[in-house]
């Protein structure tokens, strides 16, 4: 008997390593020969611990298995869900880089193989260099870690730039409030973050990769450390990958946690072991990035795919999608919500369909009100905006972003000042301090605030001024970003500041 339960963190935090545990010992008392395979996770986070027993059908699955379950489980008698495969949640989607994930044992490089690894890479390694950045850059891919950057163009300039040695880093800080793709693939999917690296390696012919970890994601930390070490000896890397002559090797490299290390040059002088400050660009990374030499940036999902990019092809993957935003985006879904979790979908779909019809609308019962897209630095979208497609430019277009897209719900007990002064003091507290409108313009814009909520009318404007230098004159996104949520909470809900002058008057 073959029974899956999920390492990924959500799931264990749930209870999952009890249960897998108590499935053990009770199949040793009952004399059952269990295979029992720990998985990452199939996204449906309301539902762990998700227990799956094959059978000759397919994956028979049992929601929020308790160690209480068990003896139910291995009798027979639990009631399951049916075929976890031919649920709507799942059959909905368009699982290209989530394809394998709480599918196979991340750890296991055969499983891995099974079920499409390495397809992407053997094709690579057959192509030139400019060929590999041609068939990326073709795809449409674009950096899933919020810029949107084409990925094709940022590859080729590394390819294009002369020097004795380049580098791969992944961005694996994850750090945006409600997202947990990144630690879901790298718990779930490890080698396809890998072989995504060393086909980028192979693309700008650069010989050495990073992996830029939080320390926050203490599974995710070690089930890297574990697959690259697994990779080493399988020969996928070091000197000669899969016996091409061509090498490629990479570390994991633990940072602190802060959040503005998710900007690029903040996370190369934190991997050089400076403190972690934004840089002035130019230079970009991709000429001077980590220790002066060329250097690609990716995040860990704009990574993680490139392997099925190279695996059905560039056109294959670019029919997915709306306009200039190819292929497929995982949209982690949370907050208020009746079904939280990760759901992978083709670009396009209405903002009000994620919420109403995948998400379930919210929770608590209550109307949603708003939804925060993109992070902390996302813009707050109300019910009147719920039409917008779920693609870089139709945000762009209502005053939000994607970002990396993690989305928010709230309902209507929502106090919409009270969160943009959230995002003023995040700002305030994440600032690296390096440029003036960031560092001090969120401090201030958190006591404009304060002075609005207690009825000072010509506050407003001045918040108003304050957003547009910030905008302006930030170095980086965080102080350029934070006003986004800060004027849709002021603009969308005007109702929410108005309400607070009328209290004070």
């Amino acid at each position: 008997m073959k029974i899956y339960v999920p390492l990924d963190s959500a799931a264990k935090a749930l209870g999952a390593d009890d249960v897998a545990a108590t499935i053990r010992s009770q199949a040793a008392i009952r004399g059952l020969d269990v295979n029992l395979i720990r998985t990452g996770s199939r996204g449906m986070i309301w539902r762990e611990p998700l227990v799956e027993i094959e059978t000759d059908q397919g994956r028979v699955g049992y929601v929020a298995v308790d160690i209480a379950d068990v003896p139910a489980l291995l009798d027979g008698t639990l009631e399951s869900i049916g075929l976890v495969d031919e649920l709507d949640w799942m059959k909905g989607q368009t699982r290209l880089t989530f394809q394998r994930c709480g599918v196979i044992d991340p750890l296991s490089l055969p499983d891995y193989e099974a079920h499409g690894g390495l397809v992407g890479l053997r094709r690579a390694i057959a192509m030139t260099p400019a060929d590999i950045v041609g068939e990326v850059t073709t795809s449409g891919l674009r950096g899933r870690g919020g810029a949107g950057f084409p990925t094709g163009i940022k590859w080729n300039t590394v390819l294009g730039a002369k020097a004795d040695q380049k580098y791969i880093v992944c961005n694996a800080d994850e750090g945006d409030s409600g997202t947990f793709a990144d630690r879901m693939i790298m718990e779930g999917d490890p080698f396809t973050l890998i072989e995504g690296m060393i086909i980028a390696g192979l693309a700008v012919e650069a010989t050495k990769g990073y992996v830029y970890l939080r320390s926050e994601y203490p599974d995710a930390i070690d089930i890297m450390d574990k697959a690259v070490v697994l990779a080493r000896h399988a020969g996928l890397l070091g000197a000669d990958v899969l016996g091409s002559g061509r090498s490629f090797d990479m570390e994991i490299r633990v940072g602190a946690g802060a959040y503005v290390c998710g900007e690029e040059t903040s996370l190369l002088n934190s991997l050089e072991g400076k403190r972690g400050v934004v840089r002035a660009k130019p230079p970009l990374p991709a000429l001077e990035g980590f220790l002066g030499k060329p250097t690609v940036v990716n995040n860990v999902i704009s990574l993680a795919t490139v392997p099925v990019v190279m695996e059905k092809g560039a056109q294959h993957y670019a029919d997915f999608g709306l306009g200039r935003s190819k292929g497929t985006i995982p949209i982690q879904i949370a907050g208020n919500v009746k079904f939280g979790g990760l759901y992978e979908t083709a670009f396009g779909m209405p903002l009000g369909d994620l919420v109403d019809k995948v998400a379930g609308g919210s929770l608590s019962g209550r109307p949603v009100k708003a939804v925060q897209v993109g992070g902390p630095l996302g813009a707050y979208m109300p019910r009147s905006k719920f039409e917008t497609p779920f693609g870089y430019e139709e945000f762009d277009g209502q005053g939000g972003l994607i970002g990396h897209a993690g989305m928010v719900v709230f309902d209507d007990s929502i106090d919409m000042l009270g969160m943009a002064r959230f995002a003023m003091e995040f700002c305030a507290v994440e600032s690296c301090g390096k440029c003036t409108p960031c560092r001090i313009g969120a401090v201030r814009g958190v006591e404009t605030i304060d002075r609005i909520g207690k009825g000072d009318t010509a506050a407003i404007e001045l918040l108003e001024d304050l957003c547009e230098t910030m905008k302006d004159g930030s170095l980086c996104a965080l102080g350029g970003f934070t006003p986004f949520p800060v004027l849709s909470a002021l603009h969308n809900f005007p109702d929410d500041f108005a309400a607070k002058k009328e209290a004070a008057e």
